[in-house]
């Protein structure tokens, strides 16, 4: 869009978001990068684009501050570094739906102006939010951003692009000057996608991006929007969620082996490894099964019947499973009825499970989290019910290992 075409609106509230306290240099400094194309990974799910990746370490920083005189804010998040903020951001972009899952745990659920395959993952996440009370989540005709149109980012007016620049300028419709131009006239980019298997950044992104932890830039984004309290509330649950994981674990040697997978069919298998760093093993990692391909296999590698069978898996989780158009039966079937496939120890024991995305916010993780390590260690966490279709199983609270409620409430703000 031309600038003389710019809405006014539109530049007004840019310029006072940064105006003041912080030099616009400072907010886009890092601000380019090589061009590319981003391709989904295959395999992650029948209806969207697959997830890839995964991320939970790291060191980064976050602040906040305030302006006395005006209210102003800022808060940190690598690859932008410093942003300030005039007021909260009411309304949000975000691409994929790591962000899209910390604006929803923050009570930003309805404010989501735009996501990746959004019926899809509407689909998706409210298998989970089924299972907490008083909540609501409908995505569903929203944007579809995986290859975003910088015209509809002008349309949309977004408060906040809860986006990674460093990712969306891989593609070739993006410069870098279309990512200053946005972050000026419209409002600014805050967010990291690259953490989720620590992707390097190119052009002028490498050398100093930080990657962080899933729950690590929860709190950064909560800092953005002015929710501290919120996200102690659900860190709380986390931390006592990976207490209740980290008492429970049997020792390493007696731990199955597992690898996680996703197929369209079964003449496109794609296998995930569960330990790799990045946030996109945020709930596996935590759980230290023993990889059953032993580290022969990449992660996102396409493998036949044959080579899982070598592999000989005691736990198959299978990626895209809780999605409502997924027919895990019919899954289970294509294994139980290949003469290969059903000779596969997961298979034989009735172990391959369900599994929802890796691209998750803190509410989809801590699901993920109590469902695999009731997959792995049923003895250790109670068993995991037979799953076939429909939400997410309803566990009986006492064999919960996180509390419904003050999930509930602190997406609500009920605190």
């Amino acid at each position: 869009m031309p600038n003389d075409e710019i809405p006014a609106a539109s530049t007004r509230r840019a310029f006072a978001k940064y105006g003041g306290s912080v030099a616009l240099g400072g907010l886009l400094a890092g601000c380019s990068g090589g061009s590319g194309s981003d391709s989904p990974d295959a395999g992650e799910n029948e209806s969207a684009p697959a997830d890839d990746g995964s991320g939970d370490s790291s060191d980064g920083s976050s602040g906040e501050s305030e302006d006395a005189a005006d209210e102003r804010y800022t808060a940190s998040i690598s690859p932008m570094g410093e942003v300030a903020f005039e007021s909260p951001p009411e309304t949000v972009f975000t691409r994929l739906t790591h962000h899209a899952g910390m604006a929803f745990a923050l009570g930003r659920g309805d404010d989501v102006t735009a996501l990746h395959a959004p019926d899809y993952y509407d689909g998706l996440w409210n298998q989970f939010v089924e299972r907490l009370p008083g909540v609501s989540l409908d995505w569903s005709g929203l944007y579809s951003s995986w290859q975003p149109d910088k015209e509809k980012l002008y349309a949309l007016d977004s408060d906040v692009h809860l986006a990674d620049p460093a990712w969306i300028t891989r593609q070739d419709a993006w410069s870098p000057e279309d990512i200053d131009e946005i972050a000026e006239r419209v409002s600014p980019w805050f967010g990291n996608s690259l953490s989720d298997r620590h992707q390097d950044p190119t052009g002028e992104w490498a050398g100093d991006y930080q990657y962080y932890g899933l729950w690590e830039q929860f709190e950064i984004v909560a800092d953005a929007f002015r929710e501290r309290e919120r996200y102690e509330a659900l860190a709380a649950v986390h931390d006592d969620l990976l207490a209740t994981i980290e008492e429970g674990l049997p020792p390493e040697s007696e731990r199955p082996t597992a690898v996680m997978i996703a197929a369209h069919d079964i003449e496109s298998i794609y296998a995930y490894t569960l330990s790799n760093p990045g946030f996109l093993t945020s709930h596996t990692r935590p759980l230290g099964p023993r990889d059953a391909f032993e580290g022969s296999v990449e992660s996102g590698t396409i493998v036949d019947f044959e080579t899982m069978l070598e592999a000989d898996p005691d736990v198959i989780l299978y990626l895209g499973g809780f999605e409502p158009g997924t027919d895990m039966a019919g899954r289970r079937a294509a294994f139980e009825e290949d003469p290969v496939g059903s000779e596969i120890t997961a298979i034989k024991n009735d172990r391959m499970h369900p599994q929802g995305a890796r691209y998750q916010g803190p509410v989809l993780n801590l699901f993920q989290l109590e469902m695999t390590a009731k997959q792995l260690y049923p003895d250790e966490f109670g068993a995991w019910p037979r799953y076939e279709e429909g939400p997410y199983p309803e566990i009986p609270e006492a064999e919960r290992l996180f509390d419904r409620q003050r999930v509930a409430d602190a997406i609500n703000g009920d605190l």
